[in-house]
């Protein structure tokens, strides 16, 4: 070991704190390289939707370039200035959204929607520096916040069951179960025991070795979950050039940096358009972030978490920079749980994390030969760590336990963290205030259900 090596690392501890929270440069890489790994899916997804609605030349290679450098602004920001081990990048169901619902049903200019994303970004930066966001955290019961986590971990799991293929759509039940000799079930059971496996044991790195190990054997069976691998992704992204084996020259996406059109997105018919993304955004992220939050053991028993301003406002500069780039809303991912069960409690996982998307635009097809298979058991295992905190719930007292159970069951069924969140707000003022114990109650609270019976009445109109 060099000289420098040694000051390196300390300088590192005093900045991030790991001796404070018990971690260690290795673990916080590894940590890292697992919830990249748990979200590197994104690279691809993320252009196929949002290539549905923006046609420009050689998209496909344009929008991921895109993704990488929102993922890598976003999680760099959150790991340098928050200090959190949470990444982020541009958000599923957000990006359906942007897509579908305001660009091709409502014929809106990508442009102009990218301008609205930009706005709502704004308003997020704005709330956190005022102290809104960490005030409507701090106004959540300590039953809803359990719940909120364990709900974004049946989410989880559901997420890794589907991309498994264990669970599949059924015209006759809405769900059933997929066909076990399915490659990419077969494959994604395999990993999930490995990792099952490895962590009854108790070895270090146990889900980053289960995708690793599955990974492999996708290879080397030549399975048919594989054709996402380097062959498959140059066949979907034909327009990049340059390309070596693994290697691939980054493309920069001129088309779609700066073409934002916030003058446009402020017009009085596009305000529902800012508003939709901003409540969804809203609850969502704050959602993932205070779920996460309480699974890394930052939450405190009063409901505040260190450097809160910081963190919600990184998440709002995140989606702004996302909207600069050409992309949908950026916004913190579930997939950090991954990381954070690996050991991950600082910002160092986060910039790991970062730094990784910014290899990515080199290594991309690298990165397209980690089937899902193989991250869905990840996903599936994290879920289940994340129901710990329902043990803490009351049960007894149906005032918390039942809006506590309806946060977690609507997330997963209604695909959506910022639902589970809402219905779980609202029930849980409403038994409140029928049952006699409105006081109990922050009024912050009664005023945000409030503003969301008001916004699902008005959605249903």
């Amino acid at each position: 070991m060099t000289p420098a090596e040694p000051s390196t690392i300390s300088a590192l501890d005093r900045y991030f704190g790991l001796s404070e929270q018990g971690s260690t440069v290795s673990r916080e890489v590894r940590a890292g390289l697992t919830t990249f790994l748990t979200m590197s899916y994104i690279l691809f997804v993320n252009p196929q939707v949002l290539g549905a609605a923006i046609h420009i030349p050689n998209a496909p290679t344009q929008l991921l370039m895109s993704t990488a450098l929102s993922a890598a602004a976003g999680s760099l920001m959150m790991g340098l200035v928050a200090r959190y081990p949470f990444a982020q990048a541009p958000g599923m169901g957000l990006n359906a959204f942007f897509a579908f619902t305001v660009v091709i049903a409502m014929h809106i200019p990508w442009q102009t929607a990218l301008g609205a994303v930009f706005i709502s970004g704004g308003l997020f930066v704005l709330l956190s520096i005022l102290g809104a966001r960490q005030a409507i955290v701090q106004a959540i019961p300590l039953s809803l916040k359990l719940a909120i986590t364990a709900g974004i971990g049946a989410f989880l799991a559901f997420l890794g069951l589907k991309g498994a293929g264990l669970v599949v759509s059924n015209p006759a039940t809405l769900l059933g179960l997929g066909k076990l000799t399915n490659p990419t079930a077969w494959i994604a059971l395999l990993g999930l025991l490995i990792s099952a496996g490895l962590l009854s044991r108790k070895v270090n790195g146990a889900i980053l070795w289960g995708i690793l190990v599955t990974t492999l054997t996708a290879i080397v069976t030549h399975a048919a979950v594989y054709a996402g691998g380097p062959q498959g992704a140059l066949q979907a992204f034909p327009g990049l050039s340059g390309t070596l084996g693994v290697f691939g020259l980054p493309v920069w996406p001129s088309d779609l940096i700066g073409q934002l059109d916030i003058k446009g997105a402020l017009g009085l018919g596009l305000l529902s358009v800012v508003f939709t993304f901003f409540f969804v955004d809203f609850f969502d992220a704050t959602g993932t972030l205070t779920g996460l939050a309480q699974r890394a053991g930052y939450l405190q028993e009063d409901g505040n978490m260190p450097r809160s301003r910081r963190l919600f406002a990184m998440d709002g500069l995140a989606a702004m920079f996302g909207a600069l780039m050409g992309s949908s809303t950026t916004t913190a991912y579930i997939e950090s749980a991954a990381g954070i069960s690996e050991g991950g409690r600082t910002g160092l996982t986060a910039v790991t994390v970062g730094l990784l998307f910014l290899l990515s635009m080199f290594l991309w097809p690298l990165a397209a030969a980690i089937p899902e298979a193989a991250t869905a058991p990840a996903l599936i295992l994290v879920g289940s760590m994340m129901m710990e905190g329902l043990k803490r719930i009351d049960w007894e007292d149906s005032s918390e336990s039942i809006p506590a159970f309806l946060t977690i069951m609507a997330m997963p069924l209604t695909f959506s963290i910022a639902n589970g969140v809402s219905l779980g707000v609202i029930s849980y003022c409403a038994i409140k205030l029928i049952s006699g114990e409105a006081r109990k109650v922050s009024p912050i609270l009664y005023g945000v259900a409030a503003l969301l019976l008001i916004r699902y009445i008005w959605l249903s109109e």
